[in-house]
């Protein structure tokens, strides 16, 4: 969707939204072309703050196109609230539930009406302790293969200094130096038309978070480690109590 198809409430947001982010942020906007290709494209920005979506929404607006982002079905059914986003073109996602199948539909038809949809893949903030990316979710890679749509990887660098997830610090000051970058689509030619089974879908996910990563290191710098993976929990079989595993 682009900006001269939106509609009174999306305006209204980015009239609230963007004059603040404007005063906030030191933008350094890079590969917004990526972004201006015809038809719908899949967006997968890495996550390591919960400024974040502002930051993304502020770029991909600026490209040219209207974010739609997931959220979870509880927050659309809160008054006025859900309403709202509703309204924005968000999309409410069911989360380990039977009508899991709906919010896929609605990503399908999201993009086939040529939207813009992001998924963070590694579904949560990274708990990599530097911030780089970790083992990502099977979502954008399943939604991908089920349309064909291009994945584009976008990788900021900056809205940590907004807020800091590893001190929950908040800077209020303006001009706070922030980078986005979006790469050309990842290339999952190789799986293409594939079953979606668990190992291709991993394989796929693993593709998209190599890309992420890497364009993450151009506008950081340093060296990229491995995807963070979560620690597991030992188990009883592993050598440990029954009741200390609990």
């Amino acid at each position: 969707m682009t900006r001269r198809r939106l509609g009174f409430w999306q305006r209204f947001a980015v009239v609230v939204v963007k004059p603040v982010m404007t005063v906030w942020t030191r933008r350094t906007w890079r590969g917004m072309e990526q972004l201006r290709r015809e038809g719908g494209v899949i967006v997968v920005p890495n996550h390591l703050s919960h400024a974040d979506p502002l930051v993304s929404a502020h770029f991909i607006y600026d490209s040219g196109r209207w974010p739609q982002y997931l959220g979870k079905a509880s927050v659309f059914k809160v008054p006025v609230v859900g309403w709202i986003l509703h309204r924005c073109k968000q999309i409410p996602v069911e989360r380990g539930t039977v009508d899991a199948v709906r919010s896929l539909d609605a990503l399908i038809a999201a993009l086939n009406e040529g939207g813009a949809v992001v998924i963070y893949p590694e579904g949560t903030i990274t708990r990599e302790p530097d911030l780089w990316p970790m083992k990502g979710k099977t979502g954008a890679a399943r939604l991908a293969l089920a349309t064909g749509a291009p994945v584009i990887p976008v990788a900021m660098w900056g809205p940590e200094r907004i807020f800091d997830p590893r001190t929950t610090r908040l800077s209020l000051r303006p001009r706070i130096p922030v980078s986005v970058a979006a790469g050309p689509p990842v290339d999952l030619s190789a799986w293409a038309g594939a079953t979606p089974t668990r190992a291709t879908l991993e394989e796929m996910t693993d593709a998209i978070m190599l890309s992420i990563r890497d364009l993450l290191a151009e506008i950081r710098g340093g060296t990229p480690p491995p995807l963070w993976e979560r620690p597991t929990r030992p188990t009883p079989s592993e050598g440990q109590r029954p009741e200390a595993a609990a």
